[in-house]
């Protein structure tokens, strides 16, 4: 008999999961023309790329702190950080702060979404590991794909501040779900300072390096899409800027259990190699998208591919690790994410140059990117060693 997956405890781990989404991806469309509006358009590029520096950098600390003091504490803080950072966008009014405050926000993503994959990890059955990614991916891809429609529908009837504002609200509400959920890590301890003490064994795990590895080159696209779609939108006549992103986010809720499930049943590799080439396809479909239709065509294409690709890449990550280090083998696997997307969008700045004429350079180096992945991920399974999704799961009975 199959163990249920939909616990209590689940339900409210993707819910808080989906309030903390929406709240910092609500400020994604707008931020460019706000960074714009205090003479700051040469710096687009830094407002995902320092974001995402943060967050890699304390993933480390997220990670280990997760392994001691619990899963909860670490997922709190984070989400505690976009609570605070609401409340501060509309004070900001210089292009030095607000990137400033762009480093500051990137903690949350740093603390919340590693404490949650540790304690999924934590109360699903192991045989199910796929489909639980899956379905908390489902639920974060809803805060995803509503987190950029609302802020520019808000912003657009109401004002930036009132953006800001509601932001902070769902972020809340994210807080006050996490109050209510049990400590899954036995024998935890209390904090103390010597516990931000790290060393190499607590920025990366050796176990999850291939998963790592993998994610790192299959996200680097994903910080092209966030940088530079805001613009591209506006070039074609799209009003809503968020509309690319709630289709993106849309498109994959209708493939992330069914690719989670396929993963468990197949093996990860397989699931995650398909999903790597359909990726990289849509990036070049998107590279010569010329009207409004294309584009919402190519952010369909793209939501599937992605949403196939990454509850694979963590659950794969997951049953790589060592049981004992779960938050840290999840840090691993976010630096790694936080790498790629940062240097994704640190580069599209920089190629793009707010010439719209660039754009498929952007999108066509994506492509080749991935590709990058799809290399690795190959030379893996034909000389890695491979282990089969139920040898997992027998080996931590």
């Amino acid at each position: 008999m199959k163990k249920s997956l939909f616990t209590l405890q689940f339900i409210l781990l993707c819910l808080s999961g989906s309030l903390f989404f929406s709240s910092f991806n609500m400020l994604i469309p707008e931020l460019p023309g706000y960074l714009a509006s205090m003479g700051g358009e040469k710096y687009i590029g830094y407002l995902i790329a320092l974001f995402t520096v943060t967050a890699g950098i304390s993933r480390p600390f997220s990670g280990k702190l997760a392994d001691t003091i619990g899963r909860v504490p670490v997922m709190l803080v984070g989400a505690f950080v976009c609570v605070i950072c609401g409340f501060l966008y509309p004070l900001v009014n210089s292009v030095l702060a607000l990137l400033a405050l762009r480093l500051l926000h990137g903690f949350s993503t740093g603390f919340k979404p590693t404490g949650t994959a540790a304690y999924v990890a934590d109360i699903v059955p192991h045989d199910r590991r796929g489909e639980a990614m899956g379905v908390l991916g489902f639920f974060s891809s809803i805060g995803i794909a509503l987190g950029p429609l609302l802020g520019s529908l808000i912003t657009q009837h109401w004002g930036m501040q009132a953006m800001f504002y509601t932001s902070s609200g769902f972020a809340f509400l994210s807080v006050f779900i996490l109050f209510h959920m049990k400590e899954t890590l036995p024998g935890k301890h209390r904090f103390r300072p010597g516990l931000l003490r790290i060393n190499r064994y607590d920025i990366y795990t050796h176990h999850v390096l291939p998963a790592a590895i993998v994610m790192l080159f299959s996200v680097y696209g994903f910080g092209v899409i966030l940088t530079i779609t805001p613009d591209l939108s506006e070039h074609l006549h799209v009003s809503n800027k968020g509309l690319f992103f709630s289709y993106f986010t849309l498109s994959s809720l209708f493939v992330r259990v069914f690719m989670g499930k396929m993963s468990d049943r197949l093996g990860r590799e397989p699931v995650i190699l398909f999903n790597i080439v359909a990726t990289m396809l849509s990036f070049i479909f998107i590279a010569f998208a010329d009207t409004e239709f294309k584009f919402i065509a190519g952010a369909l294409l793209l939501g599937a591919s992605v949403g196939g690709l990454t509850p694979a890449i963590f659950a794969w990550a997951i049953d790589l690790s060592d049981k004992n280090m779960l938050g840290r083998s999840m840090a691993t696997l976010y630096i790694a994410l936080e790498i790629g997307i940062g240097v994704g969008a640190w580069l599209t700045g920089y190629i793009y140059a707010g010439q719209i004429g660039n754009v498929k350079y952007v999108f066509e180096l994506a492509a080749i990117v991935t590709m990058g992945a799809f290399i690795y991920l190959l030379y893996y399974m034909i000389t890695g060693k491979r282990v089969a999704v139920n040898e997992f799961a027998k080996r931590e009975i």
